[in-house]
Formats: C-alpha cells, sequence, structure tokens
C-alpha cells in the first residue's frame, strides 16, 4: 500500500495541492483527446457544487481523468494547467472552466464496479454523489486508486 504520509503518492508530489476526479463521456472528450490536445478546457459543467469544486481548483492540483458512460473507469491523471477561468461555453459568464493537461495515463483503468466492490471507498463523492461531475478524492483514496491501478505508465 502507498504510503499516505508521504509528499508523493504514485511518484506525484501531492504536497499542498488538493486532488480530484474529473469525469467525461469519452465519446465527447475522451483521455485520448486530451493528450492529442495537450491542455484541453474542462467546460460545460452546470451543477453548482461541480461548479464550486471548478472555482476551487489551483494550478498544479491533480484529478483522475474518469470516463463516464461509455467504460465507468479510471483512466488517467491530468493536472490543472489554469484555475478561475470563466466557463467559455456560458454566454452569460456565471458558470467556472479550468484547462487541464495530461500528466500520466494508468497503467490499468479501475472500473467502477471495482471502486464499489471496495469497503474503505464507500465514502467516496464518486460514488455518494454519483451524478457529480466534478468531485473531491481524499489522499488515501488517491492512494488506494493508485495502487488499484498498479501505478502509472
Amino acid at each position: 500500500m502507498t504510503n499516505i504520509n508521504s509528499r508523493t503518492i504514485g511518484g506525484l508530489d501531492i504536497a499542498g495541492k488538493q486532488l480530484w476526479l474529473m469525469k467525461s463521456e469519452p465519446d465527447v472528450y475522451s483521455w485520448d483527446d486530451l493528450v492529442a490536445e495537450g491542455e484541453g478546457t474542462w467546460d460545460g459543467v452546470r451543477n453548482h457544487l461541480a461548479a464550486r469544486n471548478l472555482r476551487t481548483m489551483q494550478v498544479g492540483d491533480l484529478a483522475f481523468f474518469y470516463h463516464s458512460n461509455i467504460g465507468k473507469e479510471i483512466v488517467g491523471i491530468a493536472t490543472i494547467s489554469v484555475g478561475g477561468i470563466t466557463d467559455p461555453t456560458d454566454p452569460e459568464g456565471k458558470w467556472a472552466a479550468v484547462k487541464v493537461k495530461p500528466v500520466v495515463k494508468l497503467a490499468q483503468t479501475v472500473t467502477l464496479k471495482t471502486i464499489k466492490e471496495t469497503p474503505a471507498l464507500a465514502d467516496m463523492e464518486l460514488l455518494r454523489l454519483s451524478r457529480l461531475s466534478v468531485s473531491a478524492v481524499r489522499p488515501a483514496e488517491w492512494a488506494m486508486l493508485l495502487d488499484m491501478a498498479g501505478g502509472t505508465i
């Protein structure tokens, strides 16, 4: 098991960083799309709690990239490259967005089924607030998920 008291988890420095999980429908915007672009804008979020999470994000925070609807699995890790921007798809300028860059692909995906079958992850926002597209991840959850993924490639 990864040491969650360390500054690093899975080779990634997490000191002072918030950890997140961001959902995207892979037929709309996939991990491969983000990798191909090099940097993408996380926009179109119209849930107040998810938007608050976007507003909270700081440059350097880390996020699991989760394919929703198709696959339902964590596939990679991204970093917040620009925080605190107004969603460019919102004509009224009320909603938040961030820019993200890919960091690393997971060695193996972690499916929603596997997460649900893991009692230690029962309190994850991903499970408790299943419709939330941007959720917080605790360091212990982050470490466990990285272990489940077999690390990164």
